[in-house]
């Protein structure tokens, strides 16, 4: 048997205003952007040279999910993105005024450091040993 995640749905405010964040500050891919009707898309993002998992942007369709918009994990870190280069993706981070929760420490299993995306969902990027 073989299994993998596939796709991790991201609560969003605007479809328009996540794609921009998610391609133009951390430069995701745009892997699809479809129209199911007038006020829902299937838009799939996916970090840059990944071959795995891919976010989902799901726009807050009632008030239970806008409620949940920057807060899925009550709070805690909600999604951790690899990287091969630290230095290089931290100060992307910083070039393009991207909150920085915690700043960058080097623990026994990599560099990690902790920032939020536009709605305030927290990431640890992370440059394992």
């Amino acid at each position: 048997m073989k299994q993998s995640l596939a796709r991790i749905a991201l609560v969003v405010d605007d479809y328009d205003d996540a794609i921009a964040f998610y391609t133009q500050k951390l430069h995701f891919t745009l892997i699809e952007d479809t129209v199911l009707n007038p006020v829902k898309r299937w838009v799939v993002v996916s970090p840059p040279g990944s071959d795995g998992c891919c976010l989902l942007l799901a726009k807050a369709a009632n008030e239970e999910q806008k409620s949940r918009v920057g807060n899925q994990t009550g709070g805690r870190v909600f999604l951790f993105l690899y990287t091969d280069n630290f230095a290089r993706d931290y100060q992307n981070l910083l070039d393009q005024g991207i909150t920085i929760v915690r700043e960058p420490v080097l623990e026994t299993w990599g560099r990690v450091a902790v920032f939020a995306d536009l709605y305030g969902n927290m990431w640890d990027l992370i440059e394992p040993k």
